[in-house]
């Protein structure tokens, strides 16, 4: 079929793109290699009633107003600020980490072990906290995730968490926080209603069947899109051991508890789905359902989750960006394309403002590299 754009990839990246372009009187054609439309923005429903993030837990937040009432066109949001524990010595502390904790750990005069400028991951937690602070809280989960000592991490990933002076219990303190009514795979639905999409649609293997008359807008790994051929970018991903317990209606005081320690057990982290749901639905269901997620390195592309964090990683993307910007009327873009950690507001935000870009270009303009990354 013939179409001005051709996207490839459902989730948030694509299916935001797609719904601007649509919006503003374009033609679009997305491609999907799975079964469902959404990518990791998906749930499912346990036969017990409990709804689960299929991908794990998404808390969508935002302080962007613009950001808000574009999701909100799609979904009701019920109120959910997620509020974290981690399991520090037999006991579930605030997370991120209470400046009052540091107190009784260290004393009153607590200062961060290093004060110089940090060169790797771990320098510049230290920047942040003692060294008994973060080796309680940061370093056993940094490395059960990631596989690697923390020292071989980038700094910047330390940008995602901070210390709260104030005992603010929330993960994050935007303006607006839920989650959808019906679910993230009925909002990513709402998105795309009315616009064509094929499913288990593999573009990489077909890629010569579809000529779109202005831009291919590629969501997928930068480096599969070149074959691998100059290597092949590092991610984690999580496996995910559910148990239903059905003689249980709580099994721990929040929604997720990070779990540090070694001893604790190779997950990093236990999800309680119930406290992510609405009180009034959750009460009326028995038993509960628990997940605990342990990080691997997965050979599915579509079990990819995080991008590795690291220098040699991120040389090797730099070189396949360069090869990807010269090549006319192909945008690479989104989590795996762009190869960045982006929480959902971030790659809402982005995809966003990538649409506007595309719009603001004549369709007989060479465009991926004058609206690249």
């Amino acid at each position: 079929m013939k179409t001005d754009f051709l996207i490839v990839g459902s989730g948030l990246t694509g299916a935001i793109i797609a719904r601007t372009l649509v919006d503003a009187g374009r033609s679009v054609l997305v491609l999907e290699r799975r079964s469902h439309v959404g990518g990791n923005v998906y749930d499912e429903t346990h036969s017990s009633g409990i709804r689960v993030h299929t991908y794990g837990p998404h808390y969508f937040r935002t302080g962007s107003e613009k950001i808000w009432e574009f999701v909100s066109r799609f979904s009701d949001f019920y109120p959910y600020v997620a509020c974290l524990k981690s399991e520090v010595d037999g006991r579930l502390e605030n997370w991120p980490i209470a400046g009052s904790y540091i107190k009784r750990a260290v004393g009153e005069g607590w200062s961060a072990e290093l004060g110089q400028q940090a060169s790797n991951f771990e320098e510049a937690c230290l920047s942040m906290m003692p060294r008994l602070i973060y080796e309680k809280f940061v370093k056993g989960y940094s490395e059960k995730q990631w596989g690697v000592p923390a020292s071989a991490l980038d700094t910047a990933l330390a940008g995602r968490f901070d210390v709260r002076e104030d005992d603010d219990p929330r993960l994050k303190t935007q303006k607006y926080q839920g989650i959808p009514s019906q679910g993230y795979a009925a909002l990513m639905r709402n998105i795309l209603r009315d616009i064509p999409v094929l499913l288990h649609c593999d573009y990489l293997k077909h890629r010569s069947l579809f000529r779109p008359e202005c831009l291919t807008i590629y969501t997928g790994p930068i480096d599969a899109y070149f074959n691998y051929d100059l290597g092949k970018l590092g991610y984690r991903g999580q496996r995910r051991d559910h148990q239903y317990l059905p003689d249980i209606d709580c099994y721990q005081e929040c929604g997720q508890v990070n779990n540090p320690s070694a001893d604790s057990g190779a997950h990093i982290r236990t999800l309680e789905w119930k406290h992510m749901m609405e009180k009034a639905y959750a009460d009326k269901i028995s038993g509960t359902l628990i997940t605990r997620e342990t990080t691997i390195t997965p050979t599915d592309e579509d079990l990819y989750e995080y991008p590795f964090p690291d220098a040699g990683n991120h040389h090797l993307y730099c070189q396949y960006l360069a090869r990807a910007k010269v090549i006319p009327q192909l945008l690479v873009c989104g989590r795996l394309g762009e190869y960045r950690y982006y929480d959902m507001d971030q790659a809402i935000g982005r995809a966003l403002t990538l649409a506007e870009r595309i719009l603001s270009y004549d369709r007989e303009q060479t465009i991926s590299g004058e609206i690249g990354l």
